[in-house]
């Protein structure tokens, strides 16, 4: 009881530091954009081309589920509220907002805010666009966002028992937007930072429908505008200069190439072709830090690279051979052999200090390797794998020399520790998407870049009913334990919820991602967010 008192306390005050602390956020004005040291040169072209890693599935933000669209997204939509480099809220369409209870909130739109064909943004379109990310025929990646976010009626409306019109967002006026939540959220300010979350313009869809992320249709309102998509060539974007920031936007083009290869990132930036690259293949790395110096980034992000089970398919429907396959991985190898770029061995799929809070690791995290492969042939022989019965599946992954690698790398583990036999499989991107949807895997390799910095977010996507709970977990004690975390914020909650996960292992957790960059020198302006962001806004070109 004393317990459950402190956490009342604690909650009770928290309510009231986020009211007085959104209030404050949203009277004061921040720039988050290019931010120019004095005595610098620019260059008189101010043009950028980065490489997006792989080709879009979409630019719609109610379509898109990858960094390959969010990082493409950043640049060309503008949320309620942004995330400045200092890990703050603040705001951006909305100037400010308020909330007495947590529970209803209101947000207020700048004045004069526009769209990039210089239409008005209005309250309607942002109610618009949110009803739409839940109305079931949008079929959203993101769909439970909402319900994440315990906005009243959004899981009823995803699940189409009531209607878009009772999703608990309205429009007070042009200017105004009501949201109402079933109960507190304390990550509510950061869940809305998300590119999903952004305004999408109500007329431009009703006209042109799912054509309308064409470029001569494509209507956007951040610091950048669609002006031309080659599948699978290129994606630019033109500054809009009906941006309302536009003043502090420096880069008047930028340039997306979709190069899922590592060699020829490397070749291109080499030519001068590339002016942000992602960091070139893994084996040059000891070479590039050596020969490029400080033009070679490495940042820690939060995000968790694993291997997903499909729960629903024999013998993944059997916990002991999930164990199994976790403990017989070992990660040390692949994180310093088959890596090498300060990635870190991953134990549970909640990045070390989400939110500040540092979570215990499952106990197998501190055995010796040969102890954890002592326990998987125990428990594969409980569930009745053997010499004269191994275990046989296909591992799926989306095409890259680097996941083909840790492929073979995993693979020849399980053989060699436990007799398993792998299929290796790849597919493309899209292709890759469309199969995990409809569930037809074994084993895939997936990835969870963190929606905002909380461990809720590494933990909902687990909980039964989420659109983007591709293993078709469902646990009725985790998903009570995530949701106590999620009102409450409290750790203990968060290490129950996590340790259940462990226990029930739907995912292999592999390991934790840096984030890999090779700069050019003349790039003003680069700083890469914990979320692995690099907003082309806060770019600039360094005469040269």
């Amino acid at each position: 009881m004393q317990n459950f008192m402190v956490s009342l306390i604690k909650n009770k005050v928290a309510k009231v530091l986020t009211c007085i602390v959104s209030l404050i956020l949203g009277s004061v004005t921040y720039s988050y954009a290019a931010v120019i040291p004095s005595g610098t040169q620019l260059a008189d072209k101010q043009e950028i081309t980065r490489n997006n890693f792989s080709e879009p599935v979409s630019l719609d933000p109610h379509k898109s589920d990858s960094s390959s669209e969010f990082d493409i997204l950043h640049d060309f939509f503008e949320r309620m509220v942004a995330i400045d480099k200092k890990d703050k809220i603040i705001p951006a369409l909305a100037e400010r907002w308020e909330t007495n209870d947590n529970k209803t909130w209101v947000f207020h739109l700048r004045k004069g805010i526009k769209w990039s064909d210089g239409s008005p943004i209005t309250a309607h379109d942002v109610v618009f666009s949110w009803r739409r990310m839940v109305t079931p025929d949008t079929i959203s990646p993101y769909g439970s966002y909402l319900v994440q976010a315990t906005v009243v009626n959004a899981y009823d409306v995803l699940s189409g028992k009531k209607k878009p019109e009772e999703l608990g967002v309205k429009a007070l006026d042009d200017a105004t937007i009501e949201v109402t939540l079933g109960r507190p959220k304390a990550d509510l300010l950061q869940m809305m930072a998300h590119p999903v979350m952004s305004p999408i313009s109500e007329k431009v869809i009703r006209k042109y429908g799912n054509k309308w992320t064409q470029p001569e249709f494509f209507v956007s309102n951040g610091p950048f505008k669609l002006s031309e998509w080659i599948v699978n060539e290129k994606i630019v974007g033109v500054r809009n200069s009906y941006y309302w920031d536009d003043k502090h936007t420096v880069i008047n083009k930028v340039t997306y190439l979709p190069l899922s290869d590592y060699k020829a990132d490397l070749n291109r930036y080499m030519a001068g072709e590339l002016d942000i690259s992602n960091g070139g293949p893994s084996d040059f790395f000891p070479t590039l830090k050596k020969k490029f110096g400080d033009q070679f980034h490495i940042s820690p992000i939060m995000s968790v690279y694993y291997y997903l089970f499909n729960t629903q398919k024999p013998p993944f429907n059997d916990v002991r051979v999930r164990q199994a396959l976790t403990l017989a991985l070992d990660r040390a190898i692949i994180t310093d052999k088959v890596l090498g770029n300060g990635q870190k061995p991953a134990f549970d799929v909640v990045y070390p200090g989400s939110g500040g809070i540092f979570l215990k690791h499952p106990d197998y995290a501190s055995w010796t390797q040969e102890q954890r492969v002592a326990k998987a042939k125990s428990l594969l022989n409980e569930a009745d794998f053997n010499e004269n019965n191994p275990l046989k599946f296909t591992l799926l992954y989306n095409t890259s020399d680097t996941h083909k690698k840790i492929a073979i790398a995993a693979s020849s583990m399980w053989k060699k520790n436990l007799g398993v036999e792998v299929v290796l499989q790849n597919q493309e991107s899209k292709s890759l998407y469309d199969t995990m949807s409809q569930g037809n895997f074994e084993v895939v390799r997936y990835a969870w870049n963190a929606d905002y910095n909380s461990p809720t977010s590494f933990l909902d996507i687990f909980t039964t009913g989420n659109t983007n709970n591709i293993p078709q977990y469902s646990n009725k004690k985790f998903d009570q334990w995530v949701l106590k975390a999620d009102e409450t914020n409290d750790k203990i909650y968060y290490q129950r919820a996590l340790d259940i996960l462990t226990q029930d292992s739907p995912a292999i957790p592999v390991y934790y991602y840096v984030r890999t960059k090779l700069v050019k020198p003349y790039v003003g302006g680069v700083h890469i967010s914990p979320l692995g962001d690099i907003p082309t806004k806060d770019l600039y070109i360094i005469k040269h």
